[in-house]
This record gives C-alpha cells, structure tokens and sequence, in this order.
C-alpha cells in the first residue's frame, strides 16, 4: 500500500487556494492597508530607517508574488502607503518562488525567497537595507497591552513553537526522519 506524504497532500491543499477564485477587491484593499500599517508600525521603530526612506519619497516599489502585488509609494515622512493605480514603479521585486509550500518552508528555515529586481539600484540598495536590518518586536507591542510578564511568556512559547517547526521541517526536506524535541519551561 502506497502512502502519500502530508505535504504533498497539503501542498495540494495550499496550491488550490492560490490558484482558485479571486478574494473580493475589498478584501485585497484592506489587507493591503492592514500590511502598510503594520510596516510603518515597524518603520516608526527605528528612525534610521524612515530617514533612508525620506531621500526616496514619490518613488513607488512593487511588490508581487505570483498574481498578487502590492504598489508601494514612499511618503515625504519616510513611511509607506498605498501607490495609485496604474502607477509605473520605479522598483519591481518579483519573488520567483512559485510554490506556497516550499516558500513556507524556506521561511521556516530563516532562508529569504529568491527575489528577481528591476529599476533603481539606490532604491534597491535602501528596500534591501530595510530587509536586513529591520525587525518587528512582537514582544514589547504585547507587553504594552499585556503587561510584561504574560507578552515574555507568549514569545516565549512562539519562539519555542517555531523552533520546534523549524526543526521538523529542516528534519523532513534533509531526506531523514526528524529527531528533535522540545524541552521549554515556561517562566
């Protein structure tokens, strides 16, 4: 008896809902604004970058994977918004990664997507800046809303989850069997 692998199965799951019915044009809006928010919530962290980003303003970025993009325009604040329809970007990043599996996959292990660039390379140069040194801190937005002690012991037990799902997934694509375990105590 033949047995299929659960990520063939759920690679199949992921690709049918990609490829299957448009998401309504509101939705896609809202979740495009929901993604600038959370962005400038990040930029507004580190001052250096918004200042990067102040010698870009007017230009725009587009960003797209597969049939899903985002136009981006620099604002004169150095933060992002929502560039206007049909607008020419003067940057493209296209992530080459066609499969949501093995992209998925690939985050879990910490490696970035293969990325195809088109335009302007100072601009490139300062959207790679970002990538590279810009970092959410879930920990401390948690704690502002519940407290310190309950936001470390969330991170906590995330990190410990991802760590794990890292792990198992480095475990599956090395071709063996994974042999990890997790040993957190929560504080």
């Amino acid at each position: 008896m033949a047995t299929q692998s659960p990520f063939s199965f759920l690679g199949s799951v992921i690709e049918r809902i990609v490829t299957g019915p448009q998401p309504p044009q509101w939705l896609v809006h809202e979740v495009q604004h929901r993604v600038v928010l959370l962005l400038n919530h990040v930029l507004m962290q580190e001052s250096a970058a918004m200042q990067r980003l102040v010698a870009q303003r007017g230009r725009v970025a587009r960003v797209q994977w597969r049939h899903f993009y985002m136009a981006l325009r620099i604002t004169p604040a150095g933060l992002f918004d929502i560039a206007a329809e049909g607008v020419t970007p003067d940057l493209r990043l296209e992530v080459t990664q066609a499969s949501p599996l093995d992209l998925a996959q690939a985050a879990l292990r910490g490696d970035r997507p293969a990325v195809r660039i088109d335009g302007d390379v100072q601009f490139a140069g300062d959207i790679q800046w970002l990538a590279d040194n810009l970092r959410w801190d879930l920990e401390e937005d948690l704690a502002r809303l519940l407290g310190d002690v309950p936001a470390h012991t969330l991170a906590s037990v995330a990190r410990g989850a991802v760590q794990a799902l890292r792990g198992f997934v480095q475990g599956r694509t090395a071709g063996g069997s994974p042999a990890w375990s997790v040993d957190r105590t929560i504080p």
